[in-house]
């Protein structure tokens, strides 16, 4: 197949890791006779610096344009101070809009060889297996936002029809699982946590009946996701809460380094990111874990191209590579020397080619 490729490494690791990224799509690609046209711009912090926006009009340009965009990550320290009125992040939050990506996905597992390299003792994460959806172009992060002299506020809304879409999304992927959903909310407190769950209890009724649905608040759920996580199966929630709660059950699976993500919205077209930000602290030395950008890679190849063999070939190269104990820092045994970001991209490749 024929397809054309946004890549938008961003700031700090996000080009490190995501140039590994692209390597594997092209071996990939050249494996399996795909013509994958991927093409690089500037996003994010590096774009303010070039073109004083973080989203320079080519740039979005490109990504409607494209079949799928390749996100690495965006921000540091240099573009975060109080009384700059331009922020990399203004820029990821105007791309997930315009390209309509309203249902982030972004699955959970512990590959049975990093068991020590999440802080949970084995028992608790023997089993570990689910997925967040996370509303992304909705609620207090898309608000209207006001500053004065003497306070602060932020607005959290959502319509009827933003929650019903995000629903049904998650609803179909736990119909293709074990058949439960669990619906985070805060609704004995906000009330866009009481429409949330008034919505999501009648289209979960109404049009998926062979579920099993659960309401949690988002307090509960945070402490059940560390007590009894082989519990959960598929997760949908709002925008904020998922955004914390996603990087909390980071450390089910080891490592933020580990664990990609998909934003979809009606069609085929996704934006697809590693979860971890932009680690400015480690950029350049070679030592971030590529694994996120890569598994995000595979699922890009999997719900925006349809390619379910080429997607499980680079899920098996990341597995066999971890099996080896080629590890990146983050989830290096202790004792064992560490590998570099290229060199661990350079394994999984090998891996597709074995």
């Amino acid at each position: 197949m024929k397809a054309r490729i946004a890549v938008i490494a961003g700031d700090g690791i996000g080009p490190e890791v995501t140039v590994e990224a692209v390597q594997v799509l092209r071996a990939i690609g050249a494996r399996h006779g795909h013509d994958l046209e991927l093409i690089d711009a500037p996003f994010g912090g590096i774009a303010i610096d070039l073109h004083g926006d973080p989203l320079p009009p080519a740039t979005l340009e490109l990504c409607r344009g494209a079949d799928a965009v390749l996100l690495g990550a965006i921000g540091g320290p240099k573009w975060s101070a109080p009384q700059l009125k331009v922020r990399p992040e203004q820029g990821l939050l105007r791309l997930r809009r315009e390209l309509g990506v309203f249902a982030n996905l972004r699955p959970v597992s512990l590959h049975p060889a990093l068991r020590n390299s999440s802080p949970l003792k084995a028992e608790v994460l023997e089993g570990v297996d689910l997925v967040f959806v996370r509303e992304l172009t909705g609620g207090i992060y898309f608000g209207d936002k006001v500053r004065s002299a003497t306070g602060a506020s932020d607005l959290c809304a959502y319509s009827i029809a933003e929650v019903e879409r995000v629903v049904r999304v998650a609803a179909r992927l736990a119909m293709s699982r074990r058949r439960r959903l669990l619906s985070i909310d805060k609704a004995n407190v906000l009330e866009t946590s009481r429409l949330w769950r008034e919505v999501t209890e009648r289209v979960v009724r109404s049009e998926f009946p062979q579920l099993q649905l659960e309401h949690m608040l988002v307090d509960a759920a945070a402490m059940h996701l560390i007590r009894r996580p082989r519990d959960f199966d598929v997760a949908v929630t709002e925008n904020l809460f998922g955004d914390i709660l996603t990087d909390e059950a980071s450390m089910l699976a080891g490592s933020l380094g580990l664990l990609p993500s998909a934003s979809l919205g009606e069609g085929p077209r996704g934006l697809y990111e590693p979860i971890h930000g932009s680690a400015p602290d480690i950029a350049g030395l070679g030592l971030a874990n590529p694994i996120g950008a890569i598994l995000s890679a595979a699922l890009l190849l999997r719900h925006s191209l349809g390619l379910e063999r080429e997607a499980a070939a680079v899920e098996s190269a990341v597995a066999a590579v971890i099996d080896q104990g080629l590890r990146t820092p983050d989830i290096a045994a202790p004792g064992t020397s560490a590998a570099s970001t290229r060199a661990c991209g350079a394994a999984v490749i090998a891996r597709l080619h074995d």
